[in-house]
Formats: C-alpha cells, structure tokens, sequence
C-alpha cells in the first residue's frame, strides 16, 4: 500500500480523502492557493505545499504547478478529488511518467469517457439508450442555432469537458441558442480550459437518476446502485438521495447493468458514475459519465457501507475487488442536502465573506457504514446517521473564486420518511452566520409535499418556485408550536431580567403570565403556567401545550420539545422579542403584555426605499460585460450587463421599459451586493 498521497484539490472533498488516508495509515500532502493558506484541508493534511495564486487557472488546474509539488513531496499516488484536473487525462499523463499512481481509472477511459461528444458515441455503440443530439464541434453562434433547429427545441447546450452545471444552458428559441451558446463558451474556457460545445434535445419532465460503478484493473465490476439527484438549479445538483424513490428493482438492475459494460467497455478501473435522464415510463437515456468521485457519493456510502475513497485507493494499487455483485446490498435510505454559500431570495446567487458562526449538527454513526466500520466521524451510535462533509470552519473566508458549496449534510435511517425527518432537524439544527445561505431553501424542500412524495423531476425548483424563493409561510399548527415556545422562552428571559435589574426580590412573583404572541401576521393570547419541569402554554381557544428544553438567554440554538414533539430552532434576539428561523421559515415574533400589544398596533409600519428604478448587483462579483450604455432605451428582458462570481456568468435582465439615464459601473470593476450599477427613468 502507498505511504503517502497527495490530494490535488481543495475544501471538503480534500478534507474527506484525508480521513479515508488516515484511517488506512497512508500519510496525505494538501496543496493550496494564497485564498487557501488557513483553510480546513491545509490544517487536516500531515503535509501542505503552496502553488500559486487564488484563480485556479493559475494554481489548482496548473499541471506543471501541481507536478512540482507531488515532485517535492515524493507521493507515490494523488487523489485528483473532483472538479479541476480529476477529468485531465494530460494530468494522468504526467503522473505515469513520473511513475506516481493516478487515484483514478485509466488515461484511456478518461479520454472515452470524460468527453462527452466521445463518451455519447460509445454509449451508442455499445446499445446504451442515448439522448438525440449533435455530437460534432459547433463552431459558432450562427451554427449553433441552426444545430438547434434541426434537433428541435427545446434543447441542451452544454461544455464537452464540463460539469457541475458549469458552461450549461437550456435554449427554448433562436436568441437564447445564440445567447446560450456564447456564455457556455465563456464558461467552459474559463473553468476547464476547454471551450468545446455540443447540444442534444432537452428532454421535458426528466428526473436524473445515476448509477455508481467500481471496477478494478482485472476485469471486475460491480455497480452500488442508483442516486436520485433531481432538485437542481442552475443545472447543479442540490439534493440527492439513494436509492431512488422512482426506480423498481427490474430498472435499476438494467440501468446498472448497462453502466456497468459501458464502463468495461474502456477499460475502467476505479470509482465512477454513469448519468441518466429517466422519463415518467421509467424509459432512461445515457446522459454521461463522470470518471471520478462524484459530490454525492456519500449518500451510497451510507446505504452500502463500501468506502469509495478507500476503494479508489485500493484499486490504484493494483488490488482487485473484495466486493462482488450479489454482495451489494441497500440498506435503508440517505438523503444528502448540498449547504451553498448563496442567496435563495435572490435567485441562488453567490454570497462570499467570513463565516462568523459556523455549527453543523452533532455527527451520529448509524447504518450500514457504522456496520462497516467505516464511520468518518468521532461520533455516537443512534438510529439515524447524520453526517456532514466540509472543508470549512468558524471564522474562515468563504472565497469568490471557488465553487461556492460550504458542506454536505447527510442523513441516513432505515427508511425514507425517517431519513428526511432526521434531516429536517439536522438543517434546523446548522448554525451559519455572516453570508447568505441555502438553508432555508433546503429546509423547505424536506417539507415540500412533491418531495415528501418522491413526486420529482429536474424542473422542481422552477416549477414550485416560478417566482423564486420567498421563504416558508408556516402552517397554524407549526405557528401554534413557536409561539408555545417563545412564550415560554421570553417568559424565561424576563425572570432573568428582573433579577440582573433586582425588580426581582423573590422567585417570579413580579414577571406576568399573560402574553401576546405576534408572528407571521398572527397574534396569539397565551397564558403561561411554569414549574419545575417546563412551562405549559394555554391559548385562548383552550389548546394547551406543555413546553420542555433548556434554553436560556443568550442562546442562539433552542432544542425544545413542544406537545411531546421535538422543535428546533435557531435563536436572535430582537426589540421586544426573538428572531426565529426553523423549518426554512425566517419568523420575527414579538412577545408582549396584552397593554404593549394594543400599543403597538397603533405604531405606523416602515416603508422601505424605492430602488424599482435602478439595477441593483445581487451578489459580489466583476462586471464582465456591460451590454448597454446611457441614452439607451431597454425592453423588458433585454441583456443590461454579465456579472461574473464563482466561476458562473449571470446576466442581468431589464425588469421592465425604460431608458438608461446612468451607469455607475464600468468592464472589470468589482461590485459588491446592492451596489448601484445603473440608473432609469
């Protein structure tokens, strides 16, 4: 076995190879960009070498650079991780001529298959189902709208070296096949150094379901079932569980199969993912395949209990499978919800800056990994798992110049239902402050009744969000629960106030027991009666819950129990009240006597200031295009300029007529939220 690898990579997937390493007694190299000196997986590795500046085409995708460091380091393999070079077949290249092992399959099914033009044409020679598409170079523009034309819209414009959503556009028409084509272009030069396009037809109502193989170097493979990973946006994936909710046994043994001699059919040899598109008649079409670790691979890990990571690096060393097919065997279900340091209220667009509190969920071990012994936490034994993959920590930088994803929680338990509640108190139980954020979003998917269902295709988030995100409006019962708690909560305060003040001389007798409970444009009359147990609140109506837990002032996290179900929420204090956010709901509740209520509703509401004029940048980044200039009248829906953060292009829109009066901004600034960027009339 090697004694040392080197990890070409950054964040949470760096940190995950390094505890696979460890715990198999290899020894791991990190390497890392100036954004990158203090970050998780420098401090994690038992050695780190610096390689250049933050862009990646200047560090973390430079062959030569990273040689360099595997060269001083004297590594005898790398995990390339994914992303960057993990689909370079020049880099695996480099890494046999220096006689170092690639934690990966073979330069050959790299070229085959990490291609997706190439990949597509095998897949059809060797009777995969694939999608209809033009799999030739397109040229430009002009070609790529009469590509489109001939396949018929809608259809898929997409980076023959891309992934994770980067250089992917849906064209519907002509203008946004023009468009579409253009900025996939600017995008896949950018991420991969590899501008290549191709389009194929857009299949309507599709779910996206895949299939994880691992073959070794002596002909073995085995496939570990499917992957369920339909909730995305902008083409990224945001949810994933396995297995499937939709697929019986008879398709997923033929998906899998398939998979299977696609990937013996070049030779494979390590872990690798097999992409489908399955339509409502179970009917599925080879998509692509990614010939590396994929983001969600821990999902199968926990319904399997087979380590990937370990695997990879088993086979790298030239060892064959200890896992045969018929010892593949699923047990319960895993959800994983991917944690993005991006503004749902803003169309998922990038939020960067420093993670002033940063608390996952406790880590549990539970399932077949616990089983396995492959448990990647130092955590307890229960009957759900939670585990939460991350390359980040409390007080760091998130950076503009990477992939934008802060961790990975995971859940498994013995059944979906179970799976998908562990994860609703897991998601209310994460702590992030200082950026913007998806949890709220992810949160109210755990609840969307869609999802509860299984009832799912790739279009969810534009289907059951036309409008975007815009928060949870909390049902009655889930208000009643809050309010129950608050009650109590503020009850709790106001004793400790009177006794700091010393208006409190003995027990409670000075602190009230009748409140007014304001949230979500409710008010709820409670009386609250406390002994030493809890505190039960009665409402007006004569419901009465008893409320548990031991929150006190000043926490940010309250794990309460409420009617004898358990309630978790993220605590701020405001005037005269809490700011509660649980369940993707973000809820101001005001706490008052019944006198302050009746006061307070006489207090005139704030108007905010009118921006309906002026086009606001959404998330930091740099102006890469300006599209229009003063004097110009605008259309609604006209291009006004490209924003650039992240590795992903974003142009923004005309909300409606009018005519550009001024520009702030110019080509190449650097911007950050709400700055001004031009003026209307």
């Amino acid at each position: 076995m090697f004694d040392k690898i080197l990890i070409a990579n950054r964040g949470e997937i760096a940190c995950r190879v390094i505890k696979t390493a460890r715990k198999m007694g290899i020894g791991t190299v990190a390497i890392y960009s100036d954004a990158d000196a203090q970050a998780l997986h420098v401090q994690m590795a038992d050695e780190a070498i610096h390689i250049g500046p933050p862009p990646a085409n200047q560090s973390y995708i430079v062959i030569e650079k990273v040689m360099e460091a595997i060269k001083a380091s004297g590594v005898q393999a790398v995990h390339p991780g994914y992303g960057f070079l993990s689909e370079n077949s020049k880099f695996a290249e480099a890494l046999a001529a220096e006689g170092v092992a690639f934690v990966g399959p073979p330069v050959g099914a790299i070229e085959k298959m990490g291609d997706k033009i190439t990949s597509k044409k095998i897949a059809q020679e060797a009777g995969v189902s694939t999608v209809p598409g033009y799999m030739g170079l397109i040229e430009d523009a002009d070609e790529a709208v009469k590509i489109s034309n001939e396949i018929g819209y809608p259809v898929m414009i997409k980076a023959s070296a891309g992934g994770g959503g980067k250089g992917m556009r849906i064209a519907w028409n002509d203008d946004e096949a023009r468009e579409g084509f253009q900025s996939s272009k600017n995008e896949a030069a950018s991420s991969f150094g590899d501008d290549r396009i191709f389009i194929e037809k857009f299949v309507t109502q599709p779910r996206h379901i895949e299939i994880q193989v691992l073959c070794d170097s002596h002909g073995n493979g085995i496939y570990l079932g499917e992957r369920e990973c339909s909730i995305q946006r902008r083409n990224q994936k945001v949810v994933e569980e396995a297995p499937s909710p939709f697929l019986d046994e008879a398709t997923r043994k033929a998906m899998g199969e398939q998979a299977v001699a696609l990937a013996q059919a070049v030779d494979y040899a390590s872990a690798g993912t097999v992409e489908f598109i399955v339509d409502g008649d179970k009917n599925f079409y080879f998509l692509e395949m990614n010939t590396r670790l994929q983001v969600e691979h821990p999902v199968t890990e926990l319904i399997t209990g087979v380590d990937l990571v370990e695997q990879m690096i088993r086979v790298a060393n030239g060892e064959k499978l200890s896992i045969a097919q018929s010892d593949v065997t699923l047990t319960g279900w895993a959800i994983e919800n991917r944690l993005y340091a991006e503004d749902p209220y803003r169309g998922f667009l990038p939020s960067i800056g420093r993670l002033t509190r940063y608390r996952p969920p406790m880590e549990v071990a539970a399932g077949p990994m616990q089983d396995a012994g492959t448990w990647h936490g130092d955590a307890p034994v229960g009957t759900t798992a939670v585990r939460n993959d991350t390359g980040v920590y409390e007080g760091g930088e998130i950076s503009m110049y990477y992939d934008p994803m802060i961790a990975k929680l995971c859940t498994w338990g013995p059944d979906r239902a179970t799976a998908i509640e562990a994860m609703r108190v897991a998601l209310d139980s994460f702590e992030v402050e200082g950026i913007g954020h998806n949890l709220p979003f992810v949160a109210a998917v755990m609840d969307h009744p869609k999802f509860v269902s299984g009832d799912m295709t790739t279009a969810f988030i534009e289907e059951e969000y036309p409008d975007g995100f815009q928060g949870v409006d909390l049902g009655d019962d889930a208000l009643r629960r809050i309010a129950a708690a608050t009650a109590a909560m503020h009850r709790v305060a106001e004793i400790r106030r009177a006794r700091v003040s010393g208006r409190m001389d003995n027990h409670e007798r000075k602190v009230g027991s009748d409140w007014d409970v304001t949230l979500q444009g409710q008010s709820f009359n409670v009386v609250t009666s406390a002994d030493r147990e809890g505190t039960t609140v009665t409402f007006a109506d004569g419901e009465a819950l008893r409320v548990t837990g031991d929150w006190t002032p000043g926490d940010q996290l309250a794990e309460m129990s409420v009617g004898d179900a358990p309630l978790v929420m993220k605590v701020g204090k405001i005037s005269g009240g809490f700011r509660i956010r649980s369940r993707g709901a973000d809820v101001r509740v005001h706490v008052r006597t019944p006198r302050q209520a009746e006061l307070a509703r006489l207090m005139p509401e704030k108007v905010g200031p009118d921006t309906s004029k002026m086009l606001l940048c959404p998330m930091p980044g740099l102006v890469v295009n300006l599209a229009v200039t003063e004097g110009d009248e605008v259309q609604e829906g006209q291009a006004l300029c490209t924003i650039e953060a992240m590795k992903m292009e974003n142009i923004l829109r005309a909300e409606k007529k009018g005519t550009v009066t001024k520009i702030n901004a110019a080509t190449g600034d650097s911007l950050a939220v709400d700055d001004v960027i031009m003026e209307f009339e």
